[in-house]
């Protein structure tokens, strides 16, 4: 019998692409390894991998980038609470010393604060090098937390995770806020192509961007999110990436723009929470490490830029995916047809 220590889920993978992209962080054109069971994300991600390169490529903005962690502590009245809190704002520098010398790379960026009754929550935010950076966050939100419990014996220990980070949640405080890299994709197709490759016109793609994922997503009560499957997308690319795929859940909290432009597509992804990294936990398995060389993610640059690059990627794949399949919806019964064609194969 096998150790079930070493037991391993084998997860369809291919690639796709290639996907040709441009901007701050790349410049290049690369295949793009998606590992999932959905069959059709394959075929669809590279049609609209294969049309945007047609079109010039897909260009790719960092916002902004930033990885959390809150505690939560007690005190015996809301009066003691804020007390806490406004000695702990006084002493930034103090609290930033605190949390840096728990890594090299770990960077304070900012504080949250916030109080419940007689609770006090602590959100910090912290730049994390080439890490997702999960791990480091917590180890400094660990230091902090015995600090200021020494500093402030009057507060008690609740957790050293007090959900206002926000991880693996559906959340306002991470749009608003920032977990993760914020990661914006742009591609602008012309009528011809978009008639060519994906059987639809750019009038109808905005048609049904308003009418489905934005206010679709309003009368489900959908939280700062407007799109059509962002997570199978992302779900795929962090499996064959090594990534903590629970951060899909908020990953995929993301806004679909498009516009007719003269005689141009404009589409867009907003991506407020990709959460990848190129070192740490899961990235030194085989498959993983191949990856990510060929994705050019193993390169010798400056802390934070591979990471940056693998978010880029990340970003216009599910650009590709997401355009393709609003394509396809435009067109009745294409969905269902691609559906059985692929999975009963």
């Amino acid at each position: 019998m096998s150790d079930p220590r070493h037991l391993a889920a084998a997860i369809p993978m291919q690639k796709i692409g290639p996907i040709k992209i441009y901007g701050s962080v790349i410049e290049a054109k690369v295949l793009v390894p998606l590992a999932t069971f959905e069959s059709p994300v394959w075929p669809s991600t590279n049609r609209g991998a294969r049309v945007t390169a047609q079109s010039g490529g897909i260009q790719v903005t960092i916002i902004d980038e930033r990885m959390t962690r809150s505690i939560v502590m007690e005190a015996m009245d809301a009066k003691s609470a804020l007390a806490a809190r406004d000695s702990l704002t006084m002493r930034t520098q103090e609290i930033r010393e605190v949390c840096e010398n728990t890594s090299n790379f770990a960077r304070l960026l900012d504080i949250h604060y916030q109080i419940i009754a007689n609770l006090l929550y602590i959100r910090l935010e912290m730049s994390t090098g080439d890490a997702s950076g999960h791990n480091m966050v917590t180890k400094a939100a660990d230091a902090l937390m015995e600090w200021i419990l020494e500093e402030y014996q009057y507060l008690h220990y609740i957790s050293v995770s007090g959900n206002f980070c926000t991880d693996k949640k559906v959340s306002a405080v991470n749009g608003i806020l920032g977990r993760g890299k914020n990661v914006i994709a742009e591609t602008w197709i012309s009528d011809k192509l978009c008639r060519r490759y994906l059987k639809t016109a750019p009038d109808k793609i905005v048609d049904i961007n308003i009418k489905k994922n934005l206010y679709g997503s309003i009368i489900a009560g959908g939280l700062r999110s407007a799109n059509a499957h962002f997570a199978n997308m992302l779900l795929a690319f962090y499996l064959a990436t090594g990534q903590d795929a629970a951060n899909i859940i908020e990953g995929s909290q993301g806004f679909v723009n498009a516009e007719v432009r003269e005689n141009y597509l404009y589409f867009a992804v907003t991506l407020p929470n990709i959460i990848v990294g190129t070192v740490g936990s899961g990235k030194g398995l085989d498959f993983v490490d191949e990856n990510l060389r060929d994705l050019g993610c193993r390169e010798n640059r400056p802390p934070g830029e591979n990471g940056r690059r693998l978010a880029a990627i990340a970003a216009a794949t599910v650009l590709c995916g997401e355009l393709s399949l609003l394509a396809a919806l435009t067109n009745p019964g294409e969905l269902m047809r691609t559906h059985e064609s692929l999975e009963r194969a």
